[in-house]
């Protein structure tokens, strides 16, 4: 690692701080290391947002397996970057800079990889940010604010080879990878429908009234891609998923994408024929909240398969015995499978197998993490090595799943049912393709 370089950056970066939190760095300049990833040489990783999702990486990145170094520790309020650094201090190798702008990071030719745990308007253009300076990424769900965006990261990996992880993690669950491989030899018959779901007792949302900017806080930086607007109360610290469609993609874009994904893979299926959505803000009607908490969705796909999404973010009634899972249905038998592992009944409904899992993966919540993400983070990495030709959610496919969270969303904001182009896509109804795309801040558009 140059020494020299690093030490450039954290001066010139704004509002950058440099800390030691482990060992010695690399003792071999950028100069006398190609920085060609193979097997067993050692990563230069980057946090990109420091919320609460970025515990989940802890244990992969302190993990001396994983041979990593942390380079830098970026989020846009001070307090959490300096948070952060303040838990990894001692426990893991590298000397991270803390940085205010991602895009230090980026400049930076000796940062491998970026995990992209920013507000959802920030995955995607943080994403091909990162690949055309020449980072892989591990980006969180949704991996797109829209579906145009889905489309672009397809195309922008396809231009710079990078290796996309969406950190739909339960993929790299084993119970998950076992019971999906069953399923598609055929141990329920054919499967025709899934029900995914998910219940959560969300509370009251602050109506957001026009504050000071929080100390500490780029405001600025933290919009980014979105078009501006004044600072309201409460809005960057979580509240953003439910304040209107600049920032967040409301509770299915949050959470449906992980169970959808589950329904997706089992399935076997690709782009719905039709979409129908019925959904309405249910709950706390005076507060803040200013999309729906309630959606039943269905799609219908070709050889009429189904997929039932029922999402609940302020009623904890666990209508499937569960928090949140998914329920394929075949001709021979059912199964029930969920981060804690599966349940694989005949078409009587008796029991046959009961599997599981050991990760300890978080259901509801906030923030999760558990050993379903460092398995998620150790199949990254290895396909960055070449240790692996497998990835377990790459960004061609995770978007095709997130694609369905954009279509639920599209439902609900015009109000109608609609038909979409099996082969690419796209929907026929005028009104919903005007949802197509976002609207971004003047200078980020993205450039391909």
């Amino acid at each position: 690692m140059s020494t020299n370089r690093r030490d450039f950056l954290r001066k010139a970066a704004i509002g950058t701080a440099g800390i030691t939190i482990g060992g010695s760095a690399m003792s071999m300049s950028a100069k006398s290391y190609s920085r060609v990833i193979g097997a067993n040489d050692r990563l230069q990783v980057a946090l990109m947002g420091c919320g609460r999702r970025v515990g989940a990486y802890y244990n992969a990145i302190k993990d001396k397996n994983n041979n990593v170094d942390l380079a830098y520790i970026c989020d846009v309020m001070q307090s959490q970057r300096e948070r952060v650094a303040k838990h990894l201090e001692g426990k893991v190798t590298g000397k991270a800079a803390l940085l205010n702008d991602i895009r230090e990071a980026f400049a930076d030719k000796d940062v491998d990889a970026v995990f992209n745990a920013t507000p959802d308007h920030w995955h995607a253009p943080g994403t091909w940010l990162a690949m055309e300076a020449g980072k892989h990424v591990y980006i969180e769900k949704p991996c797109s604010h829209s579906p145009r965006e889905g489309e672009l990261l397809v195309a922008f990996q396809k231009k710079f080879g990078k290796v996309v992880q969406m950190g739909n993690q339960q993929r790299s669950s084993n119970e998950s990878i076992e019971i999906i491989k069953d399923i598609h030899s055929g141990v329920i018959g054919d499967v025709y429908r899934a029900v995914a779901f998910y219940s959560n007792t969300r509370g009251v949302t602050p109506v957001p009234k026009k504050a000071p900017v929080p100390q500490g806080l780029d405001w600025d930086l933290w919009q980014g891609p979105a078009p501006r607007e004044e600072y309201r109360h409460d809005t960057w610290d979580y509240n953003w998923h439910w304040y209107g469609w600049k920032w967040g993609t409301a509770e299915t874009g949050n959470n449906a994408t992980h169970e959808l994904d589950i329904a997706r893979w089992a399935l076997q299926v690709d782009y719905p024929e039709h979409v129908n959505v019925q959904a309405a803000k249910r709950h706390y009607l005076d507060d803040g909240w200013e999309m729906y908490d309630t959606m039943d969705a269905t799609f219908r796909f070709p050889e009429n398969k189904i997929i039932v999404w029922d999402g609940k973010s302020r009623n904890g009634y666990p209508t499937y015995g569960s928090d949140r899972g998914t329920i394929i249905y075949g001709s021979e038998g059912s199964v029930f499978v969920n981060r804690e592992g599966y349940k694989l009944f005949d078409r009587g409904g008796k029991l046959v197998r009961d599997s599981k899992s050991t990760s300890g993966e978080a259901g509801t919540a906030l923030g999760g993490g558990g050993g379903m993400t460092d398995n998620h983070i150790v199949n990254f990495f290895d396909n960055i090595r070449g240790k692996s030709n497998i990835l377990n959610s790459p960004i061609d496919m995770g978007a095709k799943s997130q694609m369905l969270t954009h279509y639920a969303n599209i439902g609900y904001r015009i109000g109608k049912s609609f038909d979409v182009d099996t082969e690419n896509g796209h929907i026929y109804d005028r009104d919903a393709m005007k949802l197509w795309d976002r609207e971004y801040e003047p200078g980020w558009e993205p450039k391909l």
